[in-house]
Parts: structure tokens; sequence; C-alpha cells
């Protein structure tokens, strides 16, 4: 329906331009002005800023599944899924699949501190718990250390991708994204359990 593309290029636009300028500093008059819209317009689709706020998270929300997440999941699951993941995330740094950087790094960073709907959004819950998720199933198929807690791996790899978009976005360090993967790799490849390939059975008797 036109509505719903409508409304979806409104959030796409919305998405970019709190990635950029922070989720508080998006309002309905903010987004009218930069859509050429009029705020009863906009009004039409989100009643207050609050509404605007959130339907604009959801829609990042979609999009990081879409670029981040989801094409990990063709990955065999196990290692390669869990590497795969990690990997994603670097490369969704380097795309700019948001124009400043990660939306939800930016949108934790600036609502942390701060009661309220938009703060109490789970994304970043979802994917810490996406990774212990894979980090057990690597495990479970003997894939990876037993001895290591999920939550703990998934801290660790978490904090490194936090990492990462700092310094690729605020300070502006390319290397960032190679010492990223340098760093997946060493700290991953120290965990995997490498079974040893089976013998093929000679064909003479």
């Amino acid at each position: 329906m036109k509505g719903t593309r409508t409304r979806q290029s409104i959030l796409d636009r919305a998405v970019d331009l709190a990635s950029v300028e922070g989720l508080e500093g998006l309002t309905i008059g903010r987004l009218a002005e930069d859509l050429g819209m009029s705020k009863s317009g906009l009004f039409a689709h989100f009643g207050s800023k609050e509404e605007l706020q959130l339907a604009t998270v959801e829609a990042a929300q979609q999009r990081f599944l879409a670029e981040a997440f989801l094409p990990a999941l063709k990955a065999e699951r196990g290692y390669a899924r869990l590497h795969a993941i990690c990997m994603s995330w670097v490369s969704y740094v380097r795309r700019n699949v948001f124009p400043g950087g990660c939306f939800f790094a930016a949108a934790s960073f600036e609502f942390d501190g701060r009661p309220g709907l938009v703060r109490n959004v789970k994304a970043m819950e979802e994917w810490v718990a996406a990774i212990e998720r894979a980090i057990v199933a690597a495990q479970e198929l003997g894939e990876l250390d037993a001895e290591i807690e999920p939550a703990q791996l998934a801290f660790e790899l978490n904090s490194l991708f936090f990492g990462v978009n700092f310094s690729y976005q605020l300070r502006r360090d390319r290397k960032a994204l190679m010492r990223a993967e340098k760093a997946i790799e060493t700290r991953l490849e120290g965990l995997r359990i490498v079974k040893p390939a089976r013998r093929l059975r000679s064909a003479r008797r």
C-alpha cells in the first residue's frame, strides 16, 4: 500500500538522520524539514516524538538484522557460524550501513543513563544473546573450548565490536577494521578445537 511505502521511506531517512545526529535530536519538526514535508503530514504517521523514536529504532533493528546478522546464518552451525557472525559485524561497519556508524552503539551511549521507552528497547541484548547461542552451539559440537563461559566470550566480542566502531568512526582509524579482524581471529582460534580428519579406509584389504 502507498501509505506503508511512504511510512517506510520516512523511517529509512529517520534512521540515517538519527545515526548521524542522535535520536534525541530526531523530532517531527526536524524530520519534516529534512524531507520537505509538513509537520501535519508526519503527525499522520507518528503521533509524538517518542513514537517516532521507537519506530526509528525498530526500523534500524530490521536494517541491522538484514545487514549484520542474517547473512551469517548461511554459515554452518557451530564454529563457522560464530566466526561468520563476528566477521559480519566488521563488514557491516566497513560498508557504512548507517551513515553515522553503528546505530545501536551510538544509541547505547546516548540513552544508557536515561529512563524511558527508548532505553528499554532490547536490540543489543538480543544481539549479545545471539552471540551467546552461537558460542554454545560451537561448544556443543565440540568445536570450541567448553571451559569458556559463553556470556564472558560474548561480552568480550561485543566490547571489541563497540571498540572498532569507536576507532573507525570517531578516530577515523582506517586500520581499525583490520585490527578488529585480527583480534577476532586470535581470540576465536585460541579457543577453537580442530577435530582430526577422518582417515580414509584403504581400498586395499
